[in-house]
């Protein structure tokens, strides 16, 4: 199942510099629904992040489970 692998696979997140939190949200009505909110310290540390991933062929592994392909990323910047 897809959301073992990813919850494992999130200690390397939680980990990686400049992480300062991620959660995983699973969809009651759909549990193949997952959303991850996180939160980095700089958008070039999620960069980094996601070039890593990449190099490190984690993408690719999980492209076959993903609908849709590879995951979309919004960046969001807090507003007062």
């Amino acid at each position: 199942m897809f959301l073992p692998m990813l919850v494992e696979a999130l200690a390397d997140t939680r980990a990686f510099e400049g992480c300062e939190r991620i959660d995983v949200h699973v969809d009651a009505d759909n549990p193949d629904r997952i959303i991850l909110w996180e939160m980095w310290g700089a958008r070039s540390d999620h960069e980094t992040y996601i070039a890593w991933r990449l190099d490190n062929g984690m993408a690719e592994d999980l492209e076959p489970v993903l609908e849709g392909g590879l995951p979309r990323f919004t960046h969001l910047v807090a507003s007062s």
